[in-house]
């Protein structure tokens, strides 16, 4: 169940990825980066500061990052470019990822994590070091619709971007994952998870097992990207109930921030941020990029400083 048809799924949304392998995480001098651990209404979370030198109470970004990752991946690469245009950025783990604790672990549910984001913009609203009413947030990947999801009708966040989108709604994803049985069985997979003994986890990244999440996908395979220690690397299938049922989409039309999103056609789901697009206002806009791929968003030198650049503009008008 978990083997070819996940893979093939997400392969043929995503592999347009491999370019070459330089990463701009260090690459970045004229910031700091301290360990923190905040405490927030959904518990203590263990988060990632990091502030730009020679700047006073600068605006704060809170930055979040795919499906399955943890605070070291691809939200550092956006914090550390960040924080060397002047923003302080705060990367955090969700709860029972990373160095969170939780009471189930490993879960990628689109409702849990977007209430540990809204936990932190009220968390970081507070935090010393930085201008806490000037807070805005950057979803990459699968934590863009956890983003938009939080900072629709929340005063405490003033400005969203999204960088490579993946905004699916129920069709999209009963279509991405093989269609109705195969959907099914997969629903039935995280029933049974969630009433069992002991968790039902399976490995999120693989180059030999294919009986993992993303078998011999780019990037979370690859010990010089996303394949770092601190990732968890671990898939609970409970999670299927919330990501298969969760709609990205619902809160388009009511979205009231300002939001940019940085997209391409060559990224895995085009199509959802383009559906988004169309049922917002006039407040969300897009800036597209030609030919960047889902992983080149992640951690390609070019890709990441395009995005933000036109970032740091998009905030510099709305903080």
């Amino acid at each position: 169940m978990f083997k070819r048809l996940l893979v093939s799924a997400f392969m043929a949304l995503t592999l347009t990825a491999c370019s070459a392998k330089e990463n701009v995480s260090d690459q970045h001098e004229t910031h700091t980066m301290k360990p923190i651990e905040l405490d927030t209404r959904v518990g203590a979370l263990a988060a990632n500061l990091y502030l730009p030198e020679g700047v006073e109470n600068p605006p704060v970004v809170i930055v979040t990052g795919a499906w399955t990752t943890v605070k070291e991946q691809m939200p550092a690469v956006y914090a550390q470019a960040l924080a060397d245009k002047g923003y302080a950025a705060v990367t955090f783990d969700f709860r029972g990822w990373g160095q969170s604790e939780g009471a189930v672990k490993y879960l990628e549910d689109p409702s849990r994590k977007t209430d540990d984001i809204r936990a932190m913009i009220d968390a970081v609203a507070g935090l010393d070091g930085v201008d806490g009413s000037r807070i805005a947030g950057l979803g990459v990947c699968a934590s863009s619709g956890y983003m938009l999801d939080a900072a629709a009708g929340n005063d405490k966040l003033q400005a969203v971007a999204v960088v490579a989108p993946w905004l699916h709604d129920k069709a999209m994803a009963t279509a991405i994952y093989g269609g109705e049985e195969s959907v099914k069985n997969l629903l039935a997979a995280a029933a049974d998870a969630k009433h069992a003994a002991e968790p039902v986890v399976i490995e999120a990244a693989s180059l030999t097992n294919e009986s993992s999440l993303m078998y011999q996908v780019p990037y979370y395979t690859e010990t010089d990207r996303g394949l770092i220690p601190e990732y968890d690397n671990q898939f609970n299938v409970a999670s299927w109930t919330g990501w298969l049922n969760y709609d990205a989409q619902q809160n388009a039309a009511t979205q009231d921030k300002p939001v940019l999103m940085v997209a391409s056609e060559a990224m895995a789901l085009p199509a959802g941020a383009h559906q988004y697009l169309e049922a917002a206002g006039d407040n969300v806009q897009a800036v597209w990029f030609d030919g960047v791929s889902q992983f080149d968003f992640y951690d390609q030198p070019k890709a990441v400083q395009d995005s933000v650049n036109a970032i740091s503009e998009h905030f510099g008008v709305n903080l």
